[in-house]
């Protein structure tokens, strides 16, 4: 006997319909935190309602909306009434809200809000308070509940990425009533003592209520004022708590804050040993260009016959020498022609040339008489010929 299978969209309409048939599905009545809300422009809600394990998408038409007398927000705890159905594109089922109205923590989300509008403004959460986290922690301080999943996955992440980092765990409480003095008492012991490196504060998901020891003022004022780094964890990726905002870092999940706390040997050892390659690739390709370089060098002719260039630069010298040498003799020879022709000249002026033309000189006390008028009666004067000189009377 053949059997024919059925679509899909047969197998999600058969759904559909048996779960419409289900009287306690056509109207259910349940309580949860929102998250991922969202207003669409049409008027429609959309919105996931979660708890601690579980979760389920919400749709709110435009038509019931005018009923709420609140504004949905992710973190409200809400308690709705609807019904449950198939949307049989895509095999999934929703609750369609009728109505819906707040479960008790609006109180808490405004006090959150009003808190983190407090810190904000005070410069809590300003990033030039912020620590660095250290790059290579040898102890990692951790403040959680002593059992659970948020310290297996620490430790887990932390001895994969490097075993050598040391895990101490502070158990605090994280939750109810007194939760945040403990988790206060544990950064301020981790700080007097120096117990660690870096700390890791944090907890699994859950609703508001729950997450509410990490919104207390008084651990955020911890948090500022601890001297040793501090990473938040608190909740799933979507929760934000006012230690997040305070801490040095907010990793999403406590296993997203061991990966920040603790590097990765493995990885850095892969860095290192290709940095060693590069570094080795390097040398290699240095030494090979002076190699070159070296042979480049000892095939130069400077190196095979090194007098060579000496001899050329004597030549060079000698011919400067010779150039010099000719040109300071002829600047002589040319000086001394310009020099005879001046005393030839000099002489041709001479009055000693005229004395040999019969002419004399007449003096007086050393003085030329140039006049005869310069002569007196009696005078004695001095009459120099060519050959001498002879004393005379004016008479």
């Amino acid at each position: 006997m053949k059997i024919s299978p059925i679509s899909v969209t047969q197998l999600n309409m058969y759904i559909k319909e048996k779960v419409a048939e289900d009287d306690y599905l056509k109207s259910v009545f349940v309580s949860g935190e929102i998250s991922n809300f969202k207003h669409h422009y049409t008027g429609h809600m959309y919105f996931t309602l979660k708890d601690e394990e579980s979760l389920v998408k919400c749709i709110m038409f435009k038509s019931r909306t005018a009923t709420l007398n609140f504004v949905p927000k992710d973190g409200l705890k809400v308690c709705v009434l609807g019904s449950v159905g198939v949307y049989e594109k895509n095999g999934e089922y929703q609750i369609y809200v009728d109505a819906m109205k707040e479960d008790g923590t609006g109180s808490l989300y405004e006090a959150y809000e009003k808190l983190k509008a407090k810190l904000e403004e005070e410069g809590l959460f300003d990033v030039s308070h912020k620590k660095e986290i250290p790059m290579f922690p040898k102890t990692i301080g951790v403040l959680t509940a002593s059992t659970g999943s948020v310290i297996r996955d620490i430790i887990n992440v932390s001895s994969r990425r490097n075993p050598n980092v040391h895990i101490r765990l502070l158990p605090v409480a994280v939750q109810g009533d007194g939760a945040a003095q403990t988790i206060v008492d544990g950064i301020k012991l981790m700080n007097e003592k120096k117990l660690a490196d870096v700390l890791i504060i944090g907890r699994g998901g859950g609703s508001l209520e729950d997450l509410w020891a990490f919104n207390e003022e008084i651990v955020a004022r911890a948090i500022y004022d601890s001297e040793i780094p501090i990473i938040s964890a608190v909740g799933h990726e979507t929760d934000f708590s006012i230690s997040d905002f305070v801490a040095d870092l907010r990793a999403p999940t406590p296993s997203a804050a061991a990966e920040l706390a603790v590097p990765d040997v493995m990885s850095l050892q892969a860095t290192i040993d290709n940095y060693e390659d590069r570094l080795k690739l390097a040398l290699k390709r240095k030494i090979e260009l002076m190699r070159m370089q070296y042979e480049k060098c000892m095939n130069s002719y400077v190196y095979k016959d090194p007098l060579k260039n000496l001899n050329e630069r004597y030549i060079t010298i000698d011919n400067c020498v010779k150039e010099l040498s000719t040109s300071i003799m002829n600047i002589l020879n040319e000086a001394k022609r310009e020099s005879s022709n001046l005393i030839t000249k000099l002489d041709t002026l001479s009055p000693l040339k005229t004395l040999i033309r019969g002419y004399t000189i007449t003096e007086y006390e050393g003085k030329v008489i140039s006049s005869s008028k310069d002569l007196k009666k009696d005078m004695e004067v001095d009459i120099r010929f060519n050959d001498g000189s002879k004393k005379a009377k004016v008479l």
